[in-house]
C-alpha cells in the first residue's frame, strides 16, 4: 500500500487518509501555509502571497461582517484553509476535475483540525455561509489587487464589490514573518475564547 502520511516540521506523522487532532499543531499549519501560495503564484510583487496570508484577511473580513460572532468563530475563518497546510492549495477547476475525493479529504482534515482547537467538526450552515461570503469577498480583492483581473472580469466571477472593505488592503511578506503573524492571531484568538 502507499504511504498516506506526511511528516511534520513537529515531528508529527499525520495520515492524510484518517487524520486525529493529537496529530496536528498549529506551528505546521502556520508554516505549511505561509509557504503554499494562492492563484498558483499567479500574483504581481517580491513574495508569494500565502494561503497563510489569505486567511488572516479572510478572518478580518469575517469579523467585520459579523462583528458580534464570538472567537470561536473568528478562529474557524482564520482555519477555513487550514488543511491545504498539507494538501495544498488547488484552483477552483482543479478541485472541480478532482471531485469528490478532494471534498472528502479535505473534509477528514478540517474536522480534525476543528476538534484540535476546540471547534466543533462541522461548523454550523450560517457560520459556514459566513467564512465562506469573507472568502469570496478576499477572494475578489486578491483577483484586482495582485492577480491581474480587471475590475469588469472580477466582479463577474467573483460578485459586485462589498461596500466596507475597500481599506483593506493585500499583504505579502516573507514566509517567516506571514508565519509568525498567523500563529499570533491563532494564539490571540484561543485566549479570547478561554
Amino acid at each position: 500500500m502507499s504511504r498516506a502520511w506526511q511528516r511534520m516540521l513537529s515531528g508529527r506523522r499525520l495520515d492524510l487518509l484518517d487524520p486525529t487532532p493529537v496529530d496536528i499543531e498549529i506551528e505546521d499549519i502556520a508554516h505549511g501555509l505561509a509557504f503554499v501560495a494562492r492563484w498558483n503564484g499567479q500574483t504581481r510583487g517580491d513574495h508569494a502571497y500565502s494561503v497563510a496570508e489569505h486567511s488572516l484577511l479572510v478572518e478580518t473580513i469575517f469579523a467585520r461582517l459579523s462583528p458580534s460572532a464570538p472567537a470561536k468563530w473568528q478562529l474557524a475563518a482564520l482555519l477555513h484553509d487550514a488543511p491545504e497546510y498539507v494538501i495544498g492549495d488547488m484552483i477552483s477547476p482543479v478541485k472541480a476535475a478532482i471531485g469528490p475525493q478532494y471534498e472528502q479529504l479535505d473534509a477528514r482534515l478540517t474536522a480534525a483540525i476543528h476538534l484540535r482547537f476546540g471547534l466543533p467538526a462541522a461548523l454550523p450552515a450560517e457560520v459556514k455561509r459566513k467564512i465562506k461570503q469573507a472568502d469570496k469577498i478576499s477572494a475578489r480583492l486578491e483577483a484586482v489587487m495582485i492577480a491581474g483581473f480587471s475590475e469588469a472580469e472580477a466582479s463577474r466571477i467573483f460578485g459586485r464589490p462589498r461596500a466596507g472593505m475597500d481599506d483593506l488592503q493585500i499583504v505579502l511578506r516573507p514566509p517567516a514573518q506571514t508565519r509568525r503573524a498567523f500563529t499570533a492571531r491563532h494564539e490571540t484568538l484561543l485566549r479570547a475564547i478561554g
